[in-house]
């Protein structure tokens, strides 16, 4: 079985937004860093070389496989800035119909420009997910 590459790290945060190319989308990740940051209080991990994640969790899948996973992040893609959110979308859609402008995966809030979105809803969503995530 192979192993999953997208892990926790110590690489550098900070770095890592430093070296994102746009000048927006560097500004669109700040914002969300320090949302994600006050909304959780647990402080920002690199998960592979692209994907800031807050927090993690012990996940089994069906087929046996474990691993962790962190419970809320954010990764700078070329076409979207891209939130994820654990355990899924699910629980928010109430959230998703006040949110504003964007489109979802099962886990993922894709975002063309963050503008877009409701920061008082993306905040919410945030705590929702955290609040799941530790009661389980």
């Amino acid at each position: 079985m192979s192993e999953n590459k997208t892990v926790e790290n110590d690489a550098s945060v900070e770095e890592f937004l430093n070296s994102i190319a746009s000048d927006v989308r560097r500004e669109e990740c700040r914002q969300v860093l320090a949302l994600m940051r006050e909304a959780t209080g647990i402080e920002p991990k690199m998960w592979g070389t692209a994907i800031v994640g807050f927090g993690n969790y012990p996940y089994k899948t069906a087929a046996g496989r474990t691993g962790e996973w962190f419970i809320v992040g954010f990764s700078p893609r070329k076409q979207n800035l891209t939130l994820y959110f654990c355990p899924s979308l699910i629980e928010h859609g109430d959230l998703l119909e006040r949110l504003g402008k964007h489109t979802t995966g099962v886990s993922c809030l894709y975002l063309k420009k963050l503008a877009d979105a409701d920061p008082a809803v993306l905040r919410e969503m945030v705590l929702r997910s955290a609040a799941s995530m530790a009661a389980r």
